[in-house]
């Protein structure tokens, strides 16, 4: 079997053009999810949808990236990391444009379907490229820094839509230039994406479960992201603030995410024992959700809360991320992160079904109370893994 590409293992020293490259293309995409998400619950409130069927529609979302993750690194392997990257760009912004000019429930979730089919991939793609180009002891740091403009990019994409709002052709056309201006960055470090073509073909599946801590880390942030985020601006109309006063809220989030990634990646690389981060952040979450049924009266003391929380709650992503990179190189680590991304479509697929029928069923508390579920019982895992599972040098 060929020896394994230089690029495909993980770098140990820091490759500036590759690492701008994978950052550059997905945060971008980022700007246009943030304002996709808000965007289409939006519009199918406005169409007399129910919390559950748009919560339904969102989570097809999930079921795409399950789709997804399996494919991610045979493509890649196959046609290259930035060329299979350079096509699901195209696919996204197609998928996105095509949601004004497809109407009803079920053209709506095809389009989901390809929109979050191409979005996978380029997640998985592109965080191996960012893990394979950081040294061991910086990659905590650079993953921070990618989560951090991720981050913007989520921030502004409610932003645009407060300002463009949820009439006519101008959202759509704005996140269809957006996803495409990706390809840029990705173009001009064609040359210094990872290779791992000839390496031995491994399953992701065994990777669900080789590092628990951090592939239920996760799926919990993907069931709060995804699920918060497409019901957050029916949470806040509920509670009687304005559609733009909601999709700030979601801003906010994005806000706190940006400041606090950094300082939360570099506590990462400092840390023994990663786990134990986990579980603070985790119960940073749980407090964050409590009490949000306290202070929903109030929109700045909400908005205080959702800063401190969105901030605290994407760290699940980015230590879990650091976590799992810390084990793996080469072909295993992209197989890694497939199963990394695959968990956080389970949590796509699990957390807008279970909070848009908590909504239904309890009310607007029920918003709260379902992410709570989801924090409480990672909480439980971290802890148990803590106490009877010594960590690996």
């Amino acid at each position: 079997m060929p020896a394994p590409s230089p690029a495909a293992t993980v770098s140990a020293e820091l490759d500036v053009r590759s690492i701008a490259a994978a950052i550059g293309s997905i945060s971008v995409v980022g700007i246009a999810i943030g304002l996709g998400i808000p965007l289409l619950s939006i519009v199918m409130e406005n169409r007399g949808y129910s919390a559950s069927l748009i919560g339904m529609n969102t989570a097809v979302a999930g079921l795409a990236s399950l789709a997804a993750a399996p494919f991610a690194t045979p493509m890649a392997a196959r046609f290259g990391v930035a060329q299979t990257i350079l096509a699901m760009i195209v696919l996204g912004a197609l998928s996105f444009i095509g949601f004004y000019y497809v109407d009803g429930f079920w053209g709506w979730a095809l389009l989901r379907t390809s929109l979050h089919f191409a979005l996978t991939v380029l997640f998985i793609l592109s965080e191996f490229w960012i893990t394979t180009s950081s040294p061991p002891n910086k990659r905590g740091l650079m993953l921070g820094i990618y989560a951090t403009v991720l981050s913007i990019g989520f921030a502004l994409g409610p932003w645009i839509f407060s300002v463009l709002g949820s009439q006519g052709p101008e959202p759509f056309i704005a996140g269809f230039v957006i996803i495409l201006c990706a390809m840029g960055p990705v173009l001009m470090a064609l040359k210094q994406s990872p290779n791992i073509a000839g390496e031995e073909h491994k399953s992701f599946v065994p990777f669900l479960f080789a590092v628990p801590t951090a592939t239920a880390a996760v799926l919990v942030f993907g069931a709060v992201e995804t699920g918060g985020f497409a019901l957050l601006p029916i949470y806040g109309t509920r509670l009687g603030y304005s559609e733009s006063e909601a999709a700030i809220l979601l801003s906010i989030i994005g806000i706190g995410n940006v400041l606090m990634q950094i300082p939360i990646g570099l506590l990462s690389d400092r840390m023994r024992d990663r786990r134990l981060l986990l579980l603070i952040l985790a119960c940073v979450g749980l407090t964050g959700v409590l009490s949000m049924t306290l202070v929903a009266a109030n929109w700045h003391l909400l908005a205080t809360v959702l800063f401190i929380w969105g901030g605290a709650v994407a760290g699940l992503y980015t230590v879990g991320l650091a976590h799992l990179g810390s084990r793996l190189s080469g072909r295993d680590l992209a197989s890694a992160n497939a199963a990394f991304v695959f968990c956080y479509a389970i949590g796509m697929l699990l957390g807008p079904q279970l909070i848009g029928l908590s909504m239904d069923l309890v009310g607007t508390d029920g918003f709260s109370f379902s992410l709570a579920l989801f924090f409480g019982l990672y909480a439980i895992l971290a802890l148990s893994r803590m106490l009877f599972v010594r960590p690996r040098a």
